[in-house]
């Protein structure tokens, strides 16, 4: 058991230094094209994909295809993939995701990423406040990781934690999320700063603070900024 919690932990170290394997990236691409104001102004475009470039060489792309819905209730399908270092392949994700007028969602995907195995992902938002200034949001997952290295078994991963937006321009973020195997604590801390935006692109300051413990190791407060650019579709 020593040894499969030892795997484990530098299992997860390694991943987690290329791809975050306990933060749930967001599949809320918007697509709702003309809706009622009550969907609230940042969700009336016409998106259904993005490219993103950031500045510490990784880059994405996601795809958002509505299936079915209404005026009240979108049910798509989602996709991404996420790029690291000399466009290698970071992670390929698939999966449903819902909607909700008020702003609440939840997502169903499967990812797999190189070098690590497979995983299956429930997550779910709920929008806690929304007007012309201010969305506030909070959100939590559980994943099922399923390694494809020996001796070490399938483990679970839940998180949970808030976002907010003001006016679409300045964000802030909080998150933690918590593996039983391993006794593995992680926490987040962002920032994000939108420099300008128009109806197809994005240019973003990015800064955070990232840190986990395990009963092996315990890291500080790892700070990261970074730029991104997103095309929409």
């Amino acid at each position: 058991m020593f040894t499969e919690l030892f795997l484990a932990s530098v299992l997860l170290v390694g991943v987690n230094s290329r791809y975050l394997l306990v933060e749930e990236p967001g599949y809320y691409i918007e697509q709702y094209e003309d809706q009622p104001e009550r969907w609230g102004s940042s969700r009336v475009r016409r998106q259904a994909g993005a490219l993103t470039v950031n500045s510490d060489g990784t880059s994405g792309a996601a795809v958002k295809i509505p299936i079915t819905g209404n005026e009240n209730h979108k049910l798509s399908a989602i996709g991404s993939v996420d790029l690291i270092d000399r466009m290698k392949l970071g992670a390929a994700t698939a999966g449903l995701a819902y909607d909700n007028v008020n702003g609440h969602g939840a997502t169903l995907t499967k990812t797999h990423i190189p070098g690590f195995g497979d995983k299956m992902t429930a997550a779910g938002k709920v929008n806690l406040f929304h007007n012309d200034n201010h969305d506030l949001n909070a959100n939590a997952f559980a994943s099922k990781n399923m390694p494809n290295i020996p001796q070490v078994p399938n483990f679970n991963t839940v998180g949970a934690g808030v976002d907010y937006m003001f006016k679409d321009k300045i964000g802030a973020s909080a998150s933690a999320a918590h593996t039983d195997f391993i006794n593995r604590n992680d926490y987040s801390l962002g920032g994000k700063l939108n420099i300008f935006k128009t109806p197809t692109t994005s240019l973003d300051f990015n800064a955070g603070w990232k840190k986990f413990d395990t009963p092996f190791t315990k890291s500080s407060w790892e700070p990261s900024t970074s730029f991104s650019f997103s095309k929409y579709f």
